[in-house]
């Protein structure tokens, strides 16, 4: 095998090398040309094409994410921020947590099992390499149309692929999204989170500081799968013929992640550690220079020392290779035979692979001869920033000037009932229990709160209760409408779903998936949703503590809608006064807390009913939504509520059909003064939630509300001796569902399509 060398680098200048097929651009090439002062070797022009990928280097995204660090609210909680693999917040008794979501949206469409299962345990690596324990996962996931036959390979396959990882890791699934739409065909969202926690003093960074430590790689041995993979997937345009050279997707062994974790956690809290980083993205590239550059600034790397599935594998592809289940830890010299002992009793192998230097300088060589001499920060950090043009696109008036008002409603009691029931069947709105069965959500011992509920629930602390919620959300077509408060309505519907349960939203995570950020009409909705996510988390004071961005969600010229989902961590000081979804007790009484509109624009009914997009969507008012969570947050603390449920895609009517059909208990509603019956059951307005109060605190409840000047309304009594929901002055009619027949029209939906 031949290899290029820096020496053949610097005699030969003029060779010819493949820096288009790698995902280079001429330009950014001859950047990398000029930092050298010579041109790259093949094993630097590897690293430079996956670490300067739109997936690892954000060169699209950079000037715009930039806000979030700007525009920082204040909050004490933080104690880790943008910048490291994942956010650390604070939640008291010296207890931590981080949390953060991810994308694994193309390689997920290539291989849909392998895919999901890789982005489970990519995600799940980056929590362990800030030093804490994950207790968790969650997975927002988008579809294309569900009556498409290729929806039924990527969906079962990606539902499979999440399963079989989180199971065999032992992880709760706790919650997250099942969304189709058509503009999701080609390009499925396969979003992951994981949460872990930790007490303070075991967090630790990803740096490679102390001139004459060690570098150790230990896991899995590198293969040949996932070669380049999703640092170059997650880069192009997804074409139907696909990039010339279509990388390989990771293949997961869930097992050895579980090992991988054990032995990740004993040696960090055992103080053998330095620096830690996993092996994601880029692979060693990654890991290499992400640690160098984080620390002294130099580090010397033996390539010819790593492990390897496939003997055949050059330099270069050991470098792009991200095979999973592989982290690379800084350790001094007099650890090394604890460390690789700890390796040892968890069947992990672990061999020094590098040295921390103080050269500047990120060598690295193969059997002798020098591959690479790089500036570490010049291949993790300092890659290009392009300030992408972008513009309102014209079409966005016409879509915006298209709203829902002459769409035909039901007008009469019969309509109003057929709707309900369609409605409660349609793919969004119905039970996602054929999916959520397939998780494990209780393993652990520590889920409180799981799907269906509002967010997804883990007791921290056993002999306190302290405990965390989380939630993630976005609908996709109100961002559509206007991206800008799309993507605050999206932060406001986390942030109440984490409030609904009795938790304190603190911190927000996000994984910002949109199309070509080459499309200037693209680049805009971009640049709006980011820019409306930093002005509602500064108001709100909620930070964000880190996330991900995806771009290149397009097949060919069609791009999905922008879909940023927002997800937010909660804080509760006792699981035990969380409030549920289901009302239990007879002549409880139904209150909604907000102010219900004529707001139909992006709305499910819409959507599902007629097919239509288009309109202004949803009013928000971030402090009302703030009192509201405030409401929510005393009355949970209080013991005042029997059970509480948001109110978004679907409307009161199906918050309300679902709290009927978690509960099997009956309902008796009135429409509200000054509203018709189909806005009072289908309006999506923001900043509202059903609260159930048991008699004898009615007073209490009404209290609090007047004393936070916020809109209540009565609209019903919960009825333990029947088993239908009956809404009163519908057309001068009362109509009547029966519950057991809602259950079996929602939870036959998918089945029907998938099973």
């Amino acid at each position: 095998m031949s290899i290029d060398t820096v020496s053949d680098a610097t005699s030969s200048p003029k060779t010819s090398q493949p820096f288009a097929e790698l995902g280079l651009k001429k330009d950014e090439y001859e950047s990398i040309r000029e930092i050298l002062g010579r041109r790259p070797t093949s094993s630097e022009l590897a690293m430079y094409s996956v670490m300067w990928s739109e997936h690892c280097s954000y060169k699209s995204s950079k000037v715009h994410l930039r806000q979030f660090g700007t525009k920082v609210p204040k909050n004490d909680s933080m104690l880790v921020g943008i910048g490291e693999n994942a956010g650390v917040v604070d939640i008291g008794q010296g207890w931590a947590v981080t949390f953060k979501v991810e994308s694994h949206n193309h390689p997920s469409y290539v291989e849909p099992y392998q895919g999901a299962a890789t982005g489970i345990g990519g995600i799940v690596r980056d929590i362990i390499s800030m030093g804490a324990r994950p207790v968790a996962v969650m997975d927002p996931l988008r579809f294309g149309d569900p009556e498409n036959p290729d929806t039924r390979r990527v969906l079962t396959g990606i539902v499979s692929g999440i399963g079989g990882y989180g199971n065999c890791l032992g992880l709760p699934n706790i919650g997250g999204e099942i969304v189709f739409d058509a503009s999701y065909q080609g390009n499925p969202l396969v979003n992951a989170l994981c949460v872990g926690t930790m007490k303070h003093e075991d967090i630790h960074l990803a740096k490679a500081s102390g001139v004459g430590n060690a570098v150790i790689l230990y896991g899995a041995r590198t293969g040949g799968d996932g070669i380049g993979g999703v640092s170059v997937l997650a880069s192009e345009t997804f074409d139907a013929d696909g990039p010339a050279k279509r990388p390989s997707v990771q293949v997961g062994d869930p097992f050895m992640e579980k090992l991988l974790i054990e032995c990740t956690l004993e040696v960090l809290h055992a103080g053998l550690v330095e620096g830690i980083q996993d092996l994601g993205g880029a692979g060693i590239s990654c890991a290499t220079s992400e640690l160098a550059s984080n620390g002294e600034g130099g580090m010397h790397v033996w390539l010819d020392r790593v492990l390897l599935r496939d003997s055949t594998l050059s330099p270069e592809e050991i470098l792009m290779s991200e095979s999973q289940e592989r982290m690379c830890a800084v350790v001094e010299p007099a650890k090394i035979d604890t460390f690789m002992a700890v390796c040892k009793k968890w069947d992990v192998e672990a061999v020094v692979i590098g040295e921390v230097n103080n050269s500047g300088r990120l060598t690295v060589e193969w059997h002798g001869q020098e591959i690479v001499n790089v500036p570490p920060r010049s291949v993790a950090h300092d890659g290009p920033v392009y300030e992408r043009p972008f513009a309102r696109p014209d079409w966005m008036d016409v879509r915006q000037s298209s709203g829902p008002e002459n769409l035909v409603r039901p007008s009469s009691a019969a309509e109003v009932k057929q709707t309900w029931l369609t409605m409660t069947g349609t793919p969004n709105l119905a039970s996602k229990s054929w999916v959520t069965s397939q998780y494990d959500r209780y393993v652990m011992g520590n889920t409180v709160l799981a799907q269906p509920e509002d967010s997804g629930m883990i007791r921290v602390d056993e002999n306190t209760s302290l405990g965390i919620a989380v939630s993630t959300d976005c609908n996709a077509r109100f961002a559509a409408l206007d991206p800008y408060k799309g993507a605050q309505l999206a932060l406001a519907e986390s942030y109440r779903n984490v409030a609904v349960t009795g938790a304190k939203p603190l911190a927000v995570t996000n994984c910002l998936n949109f199309g070509s950020p080459e499309d200037p009409a693209v680049m805009w909705q971009f640049e709006q949703a980011v820019t409306g996510l930093a002005d509602a988390c500064l108001e709100m004071g909620t930070p964000v503590t880190g996330g991900n961005v995806s771009f290149y969600n397009q097949t060919g010229e069609v791009a999905i809608h922008p879909t940023p989902v927002i997800g937010v961590l909660g804080v509760i000081q006792d699981v035990d006064r969380r409030t549920p979804m289901a009302w239990q007790s007879d002549g409880e009484v139904v209150y909604v807390l907000g102010t219900t509109r004529d707001e139909l624009a992006g709305s499910e009914w819409a959507h599902a009913i007629h097919n239509h997009l288009g309109g202004l969507p949803p009013v928000l008012d971030l402090n009302a939504e703030m009192t509201l969570a405030e409401i929510l947050v005393a009355g949970s603390t209080d013991g005042l509520f029997a059970a509480a449920h948001d109110i978004s895609e679907g409307g009161i009517a199906q918050t309300i059909a679902e709290m009927a059909m978690r509960s099997g208990v009956g309902v008796r509603l009135e429409v509200p003064a000054g509203l018709d019956a189909f806005t009072f059951l289908w309006s999506e307005s923001a900043t509202r939630a059903v609260v159930v109060v048991p008699q004898d605190r009615n007073d209490e409840f009404l209290a609090l509300c007047e004393s936070k000047s916020f809109p209540v309304t009565k609209i019903g009594v919960v009825d333990a001796l029947s088993k239908s929901v009956e809404l009163a002055e519908v057309f001068g009619e009362t109509v009547t569902l029966d519950i057991d027949e809602l259950r079996t029209i929602s939870e036959e939906t998918l089945p029907r399509l998938f099973g």
